[in-house]
């Protein structure tokens, strides 16, 4: 589906333009033009090649899907795939965006994501003269757009394990902790793929030999590599605090199997020494201390009681009990 289909000049907006009418656009030098599909289809996709002259790859790419992270350069031409990810109740979807980009055209293709880039397009439109630069500073905001929304999905995450800890030393469901500290490590490895692999897509597009569509705009992209640098560190940072904590949770439900076994031991030793005693006088020997002896029984269970309740003591005191 076409979501938009606009023409600029020196950076500003002249008209939403039907498809057909693109070529007569893009021939001029000053005009350039930004197509928006989501989920297309292979028909479309074969129009937006008959017009810009797609790479075969890249629109093969584009079509396909599920591709890794990364950015190319076929001829005079760039082509970028970006992960979106978004919430999805307690879950994380990923899409994914793929984004062609020429000198005089700027061609998105989102399929399996929700949001749509209004927002880019609005903040670009008022920017005029930074929008000048063409189809390269287009190129910045959509993938600028896409990485800041990693933030807030990071900081979600990061508040997860904050109350997970929480719920750990409050002894609430430890298997349940686990689960959950297990499920926000996979949402961070969910992350981790995608923004590892653009630190090195990135870091062409404003050092070294940059391609001519980056060119004046190498600050731009160096400050969306900075974005997606402290994107990795800070997801590293909480995947090895969700590892630190699946061991603190493994530990405590150690140390409480260990309680449960002091204080089924104590008890036991309680238990023992009257059956200890029970035992003996029940074998029914004729010659036993204090047999006959009218003060025998009382006195025999006033040590059985004496002998546990100093047990229970020495036990209490330990903190067995």
């Amino acid at each position: 589906m076409i979501v938009n289909c606009v023409a600029y000049e020196n950076g500003r907006r002249l008209a939403n333009i039907p498809v057909s009418e693109i070529h007569s656009y893009i021939s001029h030098a000053d005009c350039f033009v930004w197509v928006a599909l989501n989920d297309a289809t292979a028909e479309e996709l074969q129009a937006m090649q008959t017009e810009f002259g797609l790479h075969d790859l890249a629109l093969e790419d584009a079509q396909h899907g599920h591709q890794r992270p990364k950015i190319e350069e076929y001829d005079h031409s760039l082509f970028a795939v970006l992960h979106m990810i978004e919430r999805s109740g307690e879950e994380l979807t990923v899409g994914e965006v793929g984004i062609f980009v020429g000198a005089n055209y700027v061609l998105s293709v989102r399929s399996g994501a929700e949001r749509g880039f209004t927002d880019v397009r609005s903040r670009c439109e008022r920017e005029p003269e930074l929008l000048r630069h063409g189809a390269g500073y287009v190129f910045y905001a959509l993938m600028d757009a896409v990485v800041d929304r990693y933030f807030p999905i990071l900081d979600e995450l990061e508040t997860e394990i904050e109350n997970i800890e929480d719920r750990m030393f409050a002894n609430q469901s430890p298997r349940e902790n686990i689960e959950a500290l297990y499920d926000l490590k996979r949402k961070l490895m969910t992350l981790k793929h995608a923004t590892e692999p653009l630190l090195e897509a990135i870091s062409k597009l404003f050092g070294g030999r940059v391609p001519p569509l980056a060119m004046g705009l190498q600050d731009y992209f160096r400050d969306v590599y900075d974005h997606v640098l402290r994107l990795h560190q800070s997801i590293d940072s909480l995947r090895d605090m969700v590892t630190t904590a699946i061991s603190v949770a493994i530990s405590l439900i150690t140390i409480q199997e260990n309680e449960v076994t002091k204080k089924l031991a104590g008890y036991a030793a309680l238990v023992a020494v009257p059956t200890l005693v029970a035992g003996i006088y029940g074998m029914n020997f004729q010659h036993m201390p204090e047999l006959t002896s009218p003060w025998g029984y009382p006195l025999t269970v006033a040590a059985m009681i004496g002998i546990d309740l100093y047990m229970f003591w020495r036990f209490r005191k330990a903190k067995w009990i």
